[in-house]
Order: structure tokens, then C-alpha cells, then sequence
């Protein structure tokens, strides 16, 4: 018999009830308002997310990344198993109470990877801190989004602050050249990945596992040197 899902901890947000629930030694869920945003044993795409995202990083000099959120630091992980020892890694992570269950009872899932020297985290909207990043003239080798709302179908495709024209473009300048942006999502988006070949991006798809449920993993590389802008032609009256 199974045994019954015991709430560790549980935080109101702006987005309702977060909670955190274990089940034996290993077995955590985290959820808002009863829906399940994680499940520590189904995470195959949150692994394949960090490979696909940094698995060419691993003899780079010094790369930067950029991670959000942080979940169950089980992407934070992946991410951090491609990387170097001198890379530098950023976690945008929302809620406190988060950080704080990785350091706490879902350590042990990811051999403490939010504690891992090249870490930082920053109590922030990601897309603030793409923002930031993207003013001073792109930082990042790599950004990894791994939130619980990927893009889909009704994404707004101009405003929405991580996925719309605007967002992706933002993101552009956030990366180096040669630099990837890698998304989970839910279901594939069509129109998503339109409008990332659209700012520049050279995009590819992956649906990792064989049967079952199984979410999409968005590539998205920047070529190695960016073409400048094309002027346009003036008019002579």
C-alpha cells in the first residue's frame, strides 16, 4: 500500500498555495493550489533541458549561465554536472521559501546543488534579469528556462514578458554570440518557435523519453557572429 503524502511546508503566493510534500525518503512533490508543478521522479526533461542547454560548455574557459526557476534544483543540477569549475551560474528564483526547501529537505536529490560554490541566486523576476543583462550588452552563454508555464498556444506574441517578440529579443541581446536559450514547455508551440527563428535563433525541438507523458525541450542557438542591421535605402524627393 502506498503511503500517504505528508506537507512539509506550505507558503502563500501570489499565485495562491505553495506547497511541498514528501512521501517516504525520496518521493517529493511541490504544488500551487493543489496542482502539481513537480514531481522528484518524473524529470527527464528537466535533465535533458540542462544537457541540451550547457552539454557544449564543458570546455569553455569561464561560461555564464543563467538559470529560472528553480524547482527542485533538479535542471540547476544538470546544468551544473556540464559546466566547468570555473563557470559561473545565476538561479532567478521568485519565492525564498524555495531556495530554502533545496537547501533543506530536497538536498540530498541533487547532491545540494544550490550550495555549490558556483552558484548565486537572486531573489528576482527572470525576466528582470534578462533585462539587466541584456542593457549592459549581453553576459550569458547560456539561459535556461524551466518554469511551470512554458509557451503555448495563447502565449500573448507580442507582450508576454518571457515569450512574446519583445522578451525574445531582450534575450538576444542577453547572450553572446554563439549563445543558446534553451525552454521547457508543456506541449510543442508552433508560433513559439516562429517567432525565436524570427530575432535570429537557429531553433531545434526534442521530446526526450519513449511513451508516457512527454514535454518538449526548446534549442535555441545564436550563430557565432550576429549580422548588423540591414539600412534601408533612403528616398531622394
Amino acid at each position: 500500500m502506498a503511503q500517504p503524502w505528508k506537507v512539509l511546508d506550505a507558503v502563500e503566493t501570489k499565485d495562491g498555495k505553495l506547497e511541498l510534500r514528501q512521501r517516504g525518503e525520496k518521493d517529493f512533490l511541490i504544488l500551487v493550489n493543489s496542482l502539481v508543478l513537480m514531481n522528484s521522479s518524473l524529470h527527464r526533461s528537466e535533465l535533458a533541458l540542462g544537457q541540451v542547454a550547457c552539454g557544449h560548455l564543458k570546455e569553455e574557459s569561464a561560461p555564464r549561465v543563467l538559470v529560472a526557476g528553480l524547482g527542485m534544483a533538479i535542471t540547476l543540477r544538470a546544468v551544473l554536472d556540464c559546466l566547468p569549475a570555473t563557470a559561473k551560474v545565476v538561479v532567478a528564483e521568485l519565492n525564498p521559501v524555495v531556495v530554502e526547501w533545496c537547501r533543506g529537505p530536497l538536498a540530498s536529490l541533487t547532491a545540494g546543488a544550490v550550495d555549490d560554490p558556483r552558484v548565486s541566486v537572486q531573489i528576482a523576476d527572470v525576466a528582470d534579469v534578462i533585462s539587466q543583462s541584456a542593457g549592459s550588452g549581453g553576459s550569458f552563454d547560456a539561459i535556461v528556462l524551466d518554469l511551470y508555464t512554458g509557451p503555448h498556444a495563447r502565449t500573448d506574441k507580442v507582450a508576454d514578458p518571457l515569450y512574446g517578440t519583445v522578451a525574445i529579443e531582450l534575450t538576444r541581446c542577453a547572450l553572446k554570440p554563439g549563445g543558446t536559450f534553451a525552454v521547457w514547455g508543456e506541449n510543442r508551440d508552433a508560433g513559439f518557435e516562429k517567432r525565436l527563428s524570427s530575432a535570429g535563433f537557429v531553433v531545434s525541438t526534442e521530446r526526450p523519453g519513449r511513451g508516457g507523458l512527454r514535454h518538449v525541450v526548446y534549442l535555441a542557438r545564436l550563430p557565432q557572429r550576429q549580422e548588423a542591421p540591414r539600412r534601408r535605402r533612403g528616398g531622394g524627393r
